[in-house]
């Protein structure tokens, strides 16, 4: 298949240093990831200039690579700060920065001319013509925007075949055209162009006119309100054969403020995608990977958003798809080297309950299923029933005597 020879990137978010190191163990190629002060992800969000340079120090060690996003809209107040911290990242040698505003690639070129730019998907780059001028501007690839088609990245890698092209595969989906979207600064004064979305398009809104322009407008309601704004998920898992060949070579998962269960199972589902590219019937063979996908995760209802051409998709009848398995757990260590057992620190997420079917998706290694028959408090020893990790630190020790390895997570059947 053409251009599928080439490697092909797998980028996950990082939200924190363990959502990178998960993201690491379970196949990406690269993480992007940022401060507070210029990224998109204000809340949620871990990094320091501290953890920063840790985290490129432990990538460059992996043979990874960090990408660091300062892709907000910056005010002037905003670029008096700029400076010092790319001089920062400079001195790191981060491998690439990632930016929207014009102004902010001036600063960076005249600080760090060497510095590798990508255009973030917030620039709304969707043709060709867009394209060439921001190559001409030193921008060695371009995330582009969630609108573009299909049709769209074919002819605008072959207008400009040198430069990079990156495309988001799944993960959220904002109502507003490239996230350009005013709603949350003007219900609750934080602006999702600085990174602060209160995510007012997932809120219930209940309808006092039901006319637009004098024409009456069909809304779906149900008892809780109804969900007018709220966008599919995308997921384009059965299209990177397509998108490959249409000169796409970076694939890119949203969700910095995911979990770490979410972070491993979608980067584990497109690891294993892009290892099966060069079979024959592509699409027939990710369909399992799909169905990981669409049956062990929260989500709102997936689209294919607009790459082959349709209408982005809206979910008006629920906020989310219910889904059958929780996260309920991450390995923290194992215990066999101090027990001579095959026991396993377990840290729990929601709730744990002697009885439950539970899978572990492991990295590099296939889903292992059990049925959990014994747990132990780690702190007392004592034989436990269920253990609930609202707490933030409960951990257990479970038994197995198959391989778990570190960054493995745990899930539940919810019965």
């Amino acid at each position: 298949m053409k251009n599928t020879k080439k490697h092909l990137e797998l980028i996950a978010p990082a939200g924190n240093f363990e959502k990178m190191q998960t993201a690491f163990a379970f196949g990406a190629d690269a993480v992007y990831l940022g401060i507070p002060d210029f990224s998109l992800r204000v809340r949620i969000n871990d990094f320091t200039l501290v953890k920063i340079k840790e985290a490129i120090l432990t990538a460059r060690k992996m043979k990874k690579k960090i990408y660091v996003t300062i892709n907000i809209f910056a005010h002037n107040r905003h670029l008096a700060k700029l400076p010092r911290y790319i001089n920062f990242l400079k001195d790191l040698e981060v491998d690439a920065l990632i930016i929207s505003d014009p102004g902010i690639i001036a600063l960076v070129k005249k600080s760090w001319p060497k510095a590798k730019i990508h255009l973030s998907t917030q620039a709304n780059c969707t043709n060709w013509s867009a394209a060439q001028f921001w190559y001409k501007q030193g921008v060695k690839r371009i995330v582009l925007g969630r609108e573009t088609t299909l049709t769209e990245i074919k002819e605008i890698h072959k207008k400009c075949p040198k430069l990079e092209l990156e495309y988001f595969v799944h993960g959220a989906m904002c109502m507003a055209y490239s996230g350009r979207c005013f709603l949350s600064k003007e219900f609750t004064g934080r602006s999702g162009n600085l990174g602060d979305c209160a995510q007012p398009c997932r809120w219930e809104y209940f309808l006092r006119e039901a006319k637009v322009d004098g024409r009456e407008m069909e809304i779906v309601e149900e008892e809780h309100g109804t969900y007018l704004l709220n966008s599919k998920d995308l997921c384009l898992i059965k299209y990177l054969d397509k998108m490959a060949s249409a000169g796409v070579s970076s694939f890119k998962i949203e969700g910095r403020a995911k979990s770490v269960y979410y972070q491993a199972v979608v980067v584990r589902a497109y690891r294993a995608a892009i290892s099966q590219l060069s079979i024959s019937n592509y699409q027939s063979g990710v369909e399992e990977l799909f169905k990981e996908l669409n049956t062990r995760l929260v989500h709102r209802g997936y689209t294919t958003g607009f790459l082959l051409g349709d209408k982005g998709e809206q979910n008006l009848e629920n906020s989310h798809i219910k889904c059958d398995w929780e996260f309920c757990g991450a390995l923290l260590s194992e215990k066999s080297k101090e027990t001579g057992k095959g026991e396993f620190l377990v840290k729990v997420h929601n709730t744990l309950k002697i009885g439950d079917e539970i899978e572990i998706v492991r990295p590099h290694l296939p889903i292992l299923k059990m049925k959990l028959e014994k747990m132990l408090d780690s702190k007392s020893g004592q034989e436990i029933l269920e253990a609930h990790g609202g707490g933030g630190s409960l951990a257990v020790i479970i038994e197995s005597k198959e391989e778990i390895p570190e960054y493995s997570v745990f899930r539940r059947k919810i019965k």
